[in-house]
Formats: structure tokens, sequence, C-alpha cells
């Protein structure tokens, strides 16, 4: 086995400029592509040879070829610098201070697997930041947030996402509507009520729950983009609405109250993150959150 120690000290830039050579089979054509002068470029490469102790490239009228040495310290050669490469981005990324955002949408309580990860990453830079019900795809994927908790309909194109919890449905009506204290009630009951239209078809599709099982439309009601303008509205008797049963509307205006929603399924709270990204702080609030986040809402509807 070779002397580690009498093996020669290779420069990466020599065997950079060897495996330009060798991709263009020509030194001029070499020289230019890596901005230098040709005659430099023979001379680097002549030093590479003696550091080796064997000549790797030939001259010929139609312009460079490998020798047999050559031939086989080109693959090394290439797999040197992507080694070198990879060594470099690796140690840079390690260099750079640890930092996660973790995006929230309306009423997810996200405490207790931030305090997970603060207490296995204490030196990480962990933030958070409130999303609008509609804003969680775009955050992710122009990089506001690295983490998302909401709740579906979600596009997932492009993302990764993992459920958390079953979410149930609940209708949101003023204290003094004739449904107002009833023990449960199902969508025969508000066959005939007006629910705010939403902007997003998908979740003006769920939400709504438009069209009904029996294909008949949901019938319609004004068009909202905020809570608080949904809110008002129905604390005005305009309209009900199917909301969450974790989003606790009612607690958010003194004049509504929530009623259990029957025969309808629950919807789902997500954690979505960018697709393919490993971030080991990613992956550990993935997990955390999964430990962590479940629904407070107790009993079926």
């Amino acid at each position: 086995m070779p002397d580690p120690a009498s093996a020669p000290d290779l420069d990466l830039r020599l065997v950079r400029y060897f495996t330009a050579v060798a991709e263009h089979r020509h030194f001029g054509r070499a020289a230019e592509a890596l901005h230098i002068t040709q005659p430099s470029l023979s001379r680097q490469i002549r030093h590479l040879e003696r550091q080796l102790g064997a000549r790797l490239l030939d001259r010929t009228p139609r312009g460079t070829r490998l020798t047999e040495a050559g031939e086989i310290f080109l693959p090394r050669a290439k797999a040197l610098l992507r080694s070198a490469a990879q060594a470099a981005a690796q140690t840079r990324a390690a260099a750079r201070p640890s930092r996660i955002t973790i995006g929230c949408t309306t009423n997810m309580d996200v405490a207790p697997a931030v305090r997970e990860l603060h207490g296995h990453h204490p030196d990480a830079d962990v933030r958070t930041l409130t999303l609008a019900w509609d804003e969680a795809r775009a955050a992710l994927l122009d990089r506001r947030v690295d983490v998302a908790v909401t709740r579906l309909p979600l596009r997932t194109d492009r993302l990764h996402v993992t459920v958390l919890y079953d979410d149930p449905r609940v209708l949101l009506v003023p204290r003094g509507h004739r449904l107002a204290g009833r023990r449960l009630v199902t969508l025969d009951d508000i066959a005939d009520e007006p629910l705010p239209r939403l902007p997003d078809p998908d979740w003006n599709a769920f939400w709504r729950i438009d069209p009904r099982p029996d294909g008949s439309p949901a019938p319609d009601g004004p068009l909202i983009e905020l809570l608080e303008d949904k809110l008002e509205l129905i604390a005005a008797g305009q309209a009900v609405a199917i909301v969450s049963a974790g989003l606790r509307a009612d607690s958010l205006h003194p004049g509504l109250t929530t009623v259990p929603l029957h025969g309808v399924e629950p919807g789902h709270v997500v954690l979505a993150t960018r697709a393919g990204d490993d971030d080991p702080l990613v992956t550990a609030f993935r997990k955390y959150a999964q430990a962590h986040l479940r629904s407070d809402i107790g009993g079926d509807v």
C-alpha cells in the first residue's frame, strides 16, 4: 500500500485545468474557457505532470488527446473535484447559524412543538410568523417560511404535506339565531341559509360544502376575503358559516357561537414544507409537531 506521506500534494487548481483540457481536447479552447493564456495553461499542465510523474496529454495535429495515464487519471480527477466542492459546501452550511421560520394560520398553537425544538436545538434561531388563511403555500414557495401549520384544502404540488390531526367542522351563527344552543345541526337544517363565498375555489367548495351531497348548490352569500369581515357579517345576522372547531371564532367575537355540524367529514390540520427540503431543523420540527400538535376538541359530532 502506498505511503500517504509520500503522495504528491495535488493542487486542485491544476487538476481543474487538466479536466478542462481533457474536456475540450484542445489547449487553446480550454485556456479561453478558463480565462488564462495558452502558454500559462501549458506550464500548469506540465507542473501537474511532474507532480504525478506521468505524462497526461499528448498534442497532435488535430488537437490534444489523453495518454493512457491521462485516461486513468481523468475520472479520479473529476471525483476529486466533486468531493472538494461538496466538502466546501457542507462546511459553509455548518458554519452558518441554524435558522427556521415557522408559519401558522389563525388559531394554530405551535408553541409545544416550538418549545421542543428549542430544547433540542438551543443555538438555533427559531422564528414564528402568523399567516393569513390562504397564505401558507405562497409563503413556503417564496421562502418567507420554512414550515407552515395550516388547514386543508391546500394545493400540494411542490410541497410535502403531513396530516397532523382531524379538524371537526362546526356551524358559526349569531347568538340569537334559531339554531344557536342546539346540540347539533345537519346540512338539512341550513339548506336555505346563505353562506359567505370565498375567492379560492377549493376553499369555497370545502367550507361551503358546495355542491351538497345530493348535488344541489349551497345557498349563495356575500363574497368575503377577511376573517374579520366574515365575523361581522354573521354577527349582523346576514349569513351563517361552516368553520373549523379549532378556529374558536365565537371567542373572537362576543356576538357569535358555534354548533356541532353532524354528518360531514372533518377537515385536517397539516404541516407543509417545500418538497425535498431535508434541512435538519425542518425534519426535527415535523417530528415534534407530530408528537405535540393535536386537536383539543373532544367528542364526535
